[in-house]
């Protein structure tokens, strides 16, 4: 019996109530205040007392009465959300233990406008309504949230335009680009994050059906009292005033197997939490300690290791990115709904949806609070872009190499030079060179020569002599002849190569020092990035809501 369950319940050692224990992602939110059993009981009464109000402004209600029940509902704290979920049993949804509680507390002040209480409607109306106004009121914080972290972005964005950094591909390093175009990227999803979720705000609609959609038995009451029979347009206007009571949108038709709506806002939510969750997955990567190129501006300590500065907001981000396509399935999977009112489908949304809200804002807030306090390191990246002796501008080698020897030709010569620089740690100057010597040798038939050493304090320095034996002082540092060079410049007054080796070959061109230095240099092959970066940035560049 109810009353058995909730005096057992009374009894319980312990508070039954979801504070956010286990879910530091969302506790402590502005929108797990909304969403939470509070928040749900204040749309629930709000969703009653708008439609007593619309029934009144088309004369299908006191005037006394509409103000009975709103006055009646504006006293949540007159009910027990713990109480109406355990009574909520017996009919499987909270409305209808509320609306008898509602009901009474009517009746206190007008014996007559108790009458008028859900007159007409059934429960999935009040719920489904008082779940858009949830939704809309934890959509309006998330927008804010997503507004500020937007802006922060586009500051970030522009002021590391032109800051390089490694681009990874398949987590190795691939080609240069810039910080600034990875956080325009970040703000393009957050932006398309907004733009979505606003266009589901804009349309969250009113629920008003009746029994199976038809509004019938509000015809019904307005026959029974006398009045003149109800124009057939009746059901319309009623759900015109009722959506405008709310703020809610008016929809086409009642929609209580017909869910787009909730749908339309799992998908939203869960691209929301994937946009974000791409900006934490970027940032945990790059506060690898091994990395350090961006860092949280207030990092996590641990319980055991006191050097530690843990990424939390990006991990809560994340956890939460993981989470929340599993919900929108749920809701997704709630489409396929029989009859005119089901049994489960909908009952099975009202959990996935809550809990999905409660992630995407607390996903939200992180994100607000990470990027506004972002560190980035510009120092880090430019000696991870240096990490690798050269390699990440082959792409670049090898088009310049294709225009002097065939794409071919180019692409061996490439090949054998970045395997040695990766398997010996040579500079990949000397490597090339070296690779482009034995290319000439082949054409040549000329035989093999010894692989030449990279002068640890000039990578671009690659020299053909051989290394003096015994030299109390080092040679300085001669100018980097050309690579592939016709004719080998000197070195410190000594031929680069002996009178019996044989005349480099016509049919391998050469790349003269300074092109070369240009082509090894990560900070000259950053192609479009920063006209990316300005293009991605004038998207909102007159956006009222975006601070600058």
């Amino acid at each position: 019996m109810p009353g058995a369950e909730a005096s057992q319940a009374a009894e319980l050692p312990y508070d039954a109530a979801d504070m956010g224990l286990l879910a530091p992602s969302w506790a402590g939110s502005e929108v797990a205040a909304v969403t939470g059993d509070a928040g749900y009981l204040r749309a629930l009464l709000d969703a009653e007392a708008a439609l007593t109000r619309a029934q009144a402004a088309l004369g299908l209600a006191p005037e006394r009465a509409a103000a009975a029940v709103t006055a009646a509902a504006a006293e949540p704290h007159r009910h027990d959300p713990r109480t109406l979920a355990l009574r909520a049993r017996a009919a499987g949804n909270p409305v209808v233990p509320l609306v008898a509680d509602l009901t009474a507390a009517v009746a206190d002040r007008d014996a007559e406008a108790a009458a008028y209480v859900h007159r007409g409607a059934t429960s999935q109306d009040i719920l489904d309504t008082a779940t858009m106004l949830v939704c809309a009121r934890a959509l309006d914080t998330v927008l804010a949230d997503l507004t500020r972290t937007a802006g922060a972005l586009r500051r970030t964005a522009a002021e590391h335009r032109d800051t390089p950094m490694a681009g990874r591909t398949l987590t190795q390093h691939a080609v240069p680009t810039t910080f600034g175009l990875k956080a325009a990227g970040w703000r393009s999803l957050v932006l398309d994050a907004r733009e979505r979720l606003a266009s589901v705000r804009a349309a969250l609609p009113v629920q008003l059906g009746g029994a199976a959609g038809t509004l019938a038995a509000f015809h019904a009451y307005a026959e029974a009292e006398g009045g003149p029979v109800p124009a057939p347009g009746l059901g319309r206007r009623l759900l015109a005033r009722y959506a405008a009571e709310t703020g809610l949108a008016e929809p086409a038709l009642p929609w209580h197997t017909l869910r787009t709506p909730v749908a339309d806002l799992a998908g939203a939510l869960a691209f929301t939490a994937g946009a974000l969750g791409k900006l934490a997955a970027d940032v945990l990567t790059l506060s690898r300690t091994e990395l350090g190129e961006l860092s949280e501006g207030s990092g996590g300590g641990s319980s055991a290791m006191p050097h530690k500065a843990n990424p939390v907001r990006a991990t809560l981000i994340a956890a939460a990115a993981r989470q929340v396509p599993g919900l929108a399935a749920v809701l997704y999977g709630s489409l396929a709904a029989e009859d005119e009112r089901p049994a489960g489908a909908w009952h099975a949304e009202w959990q996935p949806l809550r809990e999905a809200l409660r992630l995407v804002g607390g996903a939200a807030r992180d994100a607000a609070e990470l990027t506004a306090e972002l560190r980035v390191h510009p120092h880090r990246m430019r000696q991870n872009l240096d990490a690798t002796g050269g390699l990440v501008v082959t792409e670049r080698l090898v088009a310049a190499l294709t225009a002097l020897t065939g794409r071919d030709a180019a692409r061996r010569i490439m090949d054998t030079a970045a395997r040695r620089t990766t398997q010996e740690g040579i500079e990949l100057a000397a490597a090339l060179h070296d690779a482009l010597e034995a290319a000439r040798r082949d054409e040549d038939g000329a035989p093999a020569a010894a692989p030449t050493a990279p002068a640890p304090s000039d990578p671009l320095a690659v020299s053909s002599d051989p290394p003096a034996v015994s030299s109390g002082t080092p040679a300085p540092s001669p100018d980097p002849p050309a690579v592939s060079s016709g004719t080998p410049a000197p070195s410190s007054g000594t031929p680069a190569t002996s009178p019996d080796t044989p005349a480099p070959s016509p049919g391998i061109p050469s790349l003269p020092a300074a092109r070369l230095r240009q082509l090894l240099d990560p900070t000259d092959y950053l192609g479009s990035a920063g006209a990316f970066v300005d293009r991605a940035l004038a998207r909102t560049e007159n956006d009222p809501q975006e601070p600058v």
